[in-house]
């Protein structure tokens, strides 16, 4: 692999891993920065998504004694069936949305520009759910995600799908659409965490079968460096995150995505880049 390949990977990895779980969309920074890298087309977008396994492995691997212990009761402990089918109730309108519309979806949204305008649309929610949290008198129905029922799930699902709108966040749309259902922040935000196992590990399963005759020895070198770099970062962040939702809201990370969307769209604008 030369170096500027391994550059791409790396700085790529890094993206994936520090944008993934935080509300401003891994996807909208991936397709930006790809761009800015002059990586861009179907190998880029098989790539982008077959690093987020990196991203899984890192959630999996800060709350393997929860999933271990799940593993372990599932066949004998109602909690642990009940965690496990409501996450397969809010994985599958993402999936199946997904599946119907993922060509119109990469053919008309994954540019810049239509990211742009998502990152501020998704900015004006977090900002609306944050100030509906704020004046909220009693505490929140959910504080923990062993009390999420499935229509609870079902609800959340629903708003992991508007995440198939590159720019809106996956994180971002569970997250605040949790907090709108009635979960705390605490609680939506690890149930955000746990969702992504399921879908961004199917998204990386289904890329790498549909995309397969891209994949060759020669891409390898490639995908383990962003893979490594998405895992650390990403692993990193997770942490970081888990401290900050203790005490802080997610009204900084409307900001940037406002700030992000504006750059993004002057820019264009005004030609000063020349987005694809």
């Amino acid at each position: 692999m030369d170096p500027v390949s391994l550059t791409v990977a790396l700085v790529l990895g890094v993206v994936e891993g520090l944008t993934e779980f935080l509300p401003i969309s891994s996807t909208g920074h991936l397709i930006v920065a790809g761009s800015l890298l002059g990586y861009t087309g179907d190998e880029a977008k098989m790539f982008e998504i077959v690093i987020q396994a990196g991203a899984i492995l890192a959630v999996c691997w800060e709350f393997r004694r929860r999933l271990m212990e799940v593993a372990v009761n599932l066949g004998r402990e109602p909690r642990a069936r009940r965690f496990v089918a409501n996450l397969v109730i809010a994985f599958v309108p993402a999936a199946i949305l997904g599946l119907l519309f993922e060509h119109a979806i990469k053919a008309r949204l994954f540019a810049p520009v239509p990211v742009a305008c998502a990152f501020i649309a998704g900015a004006l929610v977090i900002f609306w759910v944050e100030r509906r949290d704020a004046r909220r008198a009693a505490p929140p129905r959910i504080d923990s995600v062993d009390a999420i029922r499935w229509h609870d799930a079902l609800k959340i699902g629903f708003a992991q799908a508007f995440a198939l709108i590159p720019g809106t966040s996956r994180s971002g749309a569970t997250i605040m659409g949790g907090m709108l259902f009635g979960l705390s922040r605490q609680a939506a935000t690890e149930f955000s965490f746990f969702l992504a196992i399921p879908t961004l590990f199917a998204a990386t399963v289904y890329s790498l079968w549909k995309d397969r005759a891209l994949l060759n020895a020669a891409s390898l070198p490639m995908l383990g460096a962003g893979f490594a770099a998405a895992f650390l970062s990403a692993f990193a962040c997770v942490r970081w995150l888990i401290r900050y939702v203790s005490r802080h809201d997610f009204r900084p990370f409307a900001w940037y995505r406002i700030a992000f969307g504006i750059v993004i769209l002057v820019t264009a604008a005004l030609g000063l880049v020349q987005w694809p």
